[in-house]
Protein backbone atom coordinates (compact mmCIF):
# COMPACT_ATOMS: atom_id res chain seq x y z
CA UNK A 1 0.00 0.00 0.00
CA UNK A 2 1.36 3.40 -0.97
CA UNK A 3 0.86 6.45 1.26
CA UNK A 4 1.15 10.11 0.43
CA UNK A 5 0.75 13.34 2.40
CA UNK A 6 0.56 17.05 1.58
CA UNK A 7 0.32 20.19 3.73
CA UNK A 8 -0.88 23.57 2.51
CA UNK A 9 -0.57 26.71 4.62
CA UNK A 10 -3.55 29.04 4.21
CA UNK A 11 -2.95 32.63 5.30
CA UNK A 12 -5.58 34.85 6.96
CA UNK A 13 -8.40 32.25 6.86
CA UNK A 14 -9.82 30.70 10.01
CA UNK A 15 -9.75 26.89 10.22
CA UNK A 16 -13.54 26.56 10.19
CA UNK A 17 -13.86 28.55 6.96
CA UNK A 18 -11.10 26.50 5.35
CA UNK A 19 -12.77 23.24 6.43
CA UNK A 20 -16.11 24.24 4.87
CA UNK A 21 -14.49 25.20 1.57
CA UNK A 22 -12.48 21.98 1.41
CA UNK A 23 -15.50 19.74 2.03
CA UNK A 24 -17.28 21.22 -1.03
CA UNK A 25 -16.05 18.45 -3.36
CA UNK A 26 -18.54 19.37 -6.09
CA UNK A 27 -16.40 22.47 -6.84
CA UNK A 28 -13.20 20.51 -7.46
CA UNK A 29 -13.69 20.06 -11.25
CA UNK A 30 -13.69 23.84 -11.71
CA UNK A 31 -10.51 24.15 -9.63
CA UNK A 32 -8.30 21.36 -11.02
CA UNK A 33 -8.39 20.28 -14.67
CA UNK A 34 -7.49 16.66 -13.85
CA UNK A 35 -10.71 16.31 -11.86
CA UNK A 36 -13.20 15.47 -14.59
CA UNK A 37 -16.27 15.22 -12.34
CA UNK A 38 -17.43 14.81 -8.76
CA UNK A 39 -21.05 13.99 -7.95
CA UNK A 40 -22.01 14.30 -4.29
CA UNK A 41 -24.90 12.39 -2.69
CA UNK A 42 -26.01 13.16 0.86
CA UNK A 43 -26.29 10.01 2.96
CA UNK A 44 -27.07 11.44 6.38
CA UNK A 45 -25.86 13.99 8.84
CA UNK A 46 -22.07 14.12 8.72
CA UNK A 47 -21.79 11.69 5.82
CA UNK A 48 -21.85 11.84 2.03
CA UNK A 49 -21.12 9.51 -0.83
CA UNK A 50 -19.21 10.96 -3.77
CA UNK A 51 -18.53 9.63 -7.27
CA UNK A 52 -15.21 10.73 -8.78
CA UNK A 53 -13.70 10.73 -12.27
CA UNK A 54 -10.09 11.89 -12.54
CA UNK A 55 -7.84 11.96 -15.60
CA UNK A 56 -4.82 9.72 -15.05
CA UNK A 57 -2.19 9.17 -17.74
CA UNK A 58 -4.07 7.85 -20.80
CA UNK A 59 -7.38 7.17 -19.13
CA UNK A 60 -9.82 8.02 -16.39
CA UNK A 61 -9.82 6.72 -12.82
CA UNK A 62 -13.29 6.23 -11.39
CA UNK A 63 -14.37 5.49 -7.84
CA UNK A 64 -17.14 5.99 -5.31
CA UNK A 65 -16.19 6.92 -1.77
CA UNK A 66 -17.88 7.50 1.53
CA UNK A 67 -16.96 10.80 3.19
CA UNK A 68 -17.40 11.30 6.92
CA UNK A 69 -17.30 14.84 8.25
CA UNK A 70 -16.26 15.68 11.80
CA UNK A 71 -16.84 19.42 12.05
CA UNK A 72 -15.88 19.58 15.74
CA UNK A 73 -12.40 18.23 14.91
CA UNK A 74 -12.26 19.88 11.43
CA UNK A 75 -11.55 16.47 9.95
CA UNK A 76 -12.81 14.52 6.97
CA UNK A 77 -12.23 10.79 6.51
CA UNK A 78 -12.86 9.07 3.19
CA UNK A 79 -12.84 5.47 2.03
CA UNK A 80 -13.41 4.04 -1.41
CA UNK A 81 -16.51 1.85 -1.63
CA UNK A 82 -15.93 0.69 -5.20
CA UNK A 83 -13.80 1.70 -8.14
CA UNK A 84 -10.47 1.45 -9.88
CA UNK A 85 -8.32 1.24 -6.77
CA UNK A 86 -8.09 -2.00 -4.84
CA UNK A 87 -7.98 0.26 -1.76
CA UNK A 88 -8.15 4.03 -1.29
CA UNK A 89 -8.56 5.76 2.09
CA UNK A 90 -7.52 9.05 3.59
CA UNK A 91 -8.13 12.12 5.69
CA UNK A 92 -8.24 15.86 5.52
CA UNK A 93 -7.57 17.87 8.66
CA UNK A 94 -7.42 21.59 9.31
CA UNK A 95 -5.50 23.05 12.25
CA UNK A 96 -4.86 26.63 13.40
CA UNK A 97 -1.54 28.17 12.38
CA UNK A 98 -0.95 31.75 13.47
CA UNK A 99 -3.47 33.98 11.68
CA UNK A 100 -4.37 31.19 9.26
CA UNK A 101 -4.38 27.43 9.21
CA UNK A 102 -2.72 24.30 7.91
CA UNK A 103 -4.62 21.94 5.64
CA UNK A 104 -3.25 18.41 5.80
CA UNK A 105 -4.21 15.73 3.30
CA UNK A 106 -3.11 12.11 3.75
CA UNK A 107 -4.06 9.06 1.70
CA UNK A 108 -3.20 5.41 1.26
CA UNK A 109 -3.92 3.59 -1.96
CA UNK A 110 -3.28 0.36 -3.77
CA UNK A 111 -4.16 -0.39 -7.39
CA UNK A 112 -4.03 -4.11 -6.69
CA UNK A 113 -1.57 -4.78 -9.53
CA UNK A 114 1.70 -5.78 -7.82
CA UNK A 115 3.62 -6.13 -11.10
CA UNK A 116 2.91 -2.47 -11.99
CA UNK A 117 3.12 -0.96 -8.49
CA UNK A 118 6.67 0.29 -9.05
CA UNK A 119 5.50 2.26 -12.09
CA UNK A 120 1.93 3.29 -11.25
CA UNK A 121 2.21 4.09 -7.54
CA UNK A 122 4.84 6.86 -7.73
CA UNK A 123 3.01 8.53 -10.63
CA UNK A 124 -0.34 8.28 -8.83
CA UNK A 125 1.17 9.70 -5.62
CA UNK A 126 2.61 12.67 -7.53
CA UNK A 127 -0.62 13.34 -9.42
CA UNK A 128 -2.67 13.08 -6.23
CA UNK A 129 -0.43 15.52 -4.34
CA UNK A 130 -0.30 17.98 -7.25
CA UNK A 131 -4.07 17.83 -7.71
CA UNK A 132 -4.73 18.39 -4.01
CA UNK A 133 -2.23 21.26 -4.03
CA UNK A 134 -3.95 22.90 -7.01
CA UNK A 135 -7.41 22.46 -5.46
CA UNK A 136 -6.48 23.90 -2.06
CA UNK A 137 -4.44 26.82 -3.42
CA UNK A 138 -7.30 27.62 -5.82
CA UNK A 139 -9.78 27.75 -2.93
CA UNK A 140 -7.84 30.48 -1.12
CA UNK A 141 -6.24 33.73 -2.22
CA UNK A 142 -3.14 33.21 -0.08
CA UNK A 143 -2.17 29.56 0.17
CA UNK A 144 0.98 27.61 -0.58
CA UNK A 145 2.31 24.06 -0.34
CA UNK A 146 4.80 23.58 2.50
CA UNK A 147 7.45 20.90 2.95
CA UNK A 148 7.43 19.57 -0.62
CA UNK A 149 9.32 21.82 -3.04
CA UNK A 150 8.70 19.76 -6.23
CA UNK A 151 4.93 19.78 -5.63
CA UNK A 152 5.03 23.48 -4.68
CA UNK A 153 6.74 24.27 -8.01
CA UNK A 154 4.24 22.15 -9.96
CA UNK A 155 1.30 23.84 -8.23
CA UNK A 156 2.81 27.28 -8.97
CA UNK A 157 3.19 26.31 -12.67
CA UNK A 158 -0.45 25.22 -12.73
CA UNK A 159 -1.50 28.54 -11.19
CA UNK A 160 0.42 30.29 -13.97
CA UNK A 161 -1.59 28.36 -16.56
CA UNK A 162 0.86 25.62 -17.57
CA UNK A 163 -0.90 22.47 -18.85
CA UNK A 164 -1.12 19.52 -16.50
CA UNK A 165 1.00 16.52 -17.56
CA UNK A 166 -1.75 14.00 -16.98
CA UNK A 167 -4.51 15.55 -19.05
CA UNK A 168 -5.18 13.97 -22.44
CA UNK A 169 -2.98 15.65 -25.03
CA UNK A 170 -0.63 17.24 -22.46
CA UNK A 171 3.11 16.61 -22.62
CA UNK A 172 4.42 14.12 -20.09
Amino acid sequence: MRSTQLTVRVEAVCPSTAYHRIKDYARYPELAPVVRSVTVHEVGEGEERSDWEVYFRNGILRWTETDRFDEARLRIAFRQLEGDFAEFTGTWSVTPDGEGCLVDFAAEFDFGIPSLAGILDPVAARVLKETIGVVVTSLFERAHVVGDDPVARSVARAAAGAPHRDLPGAAA
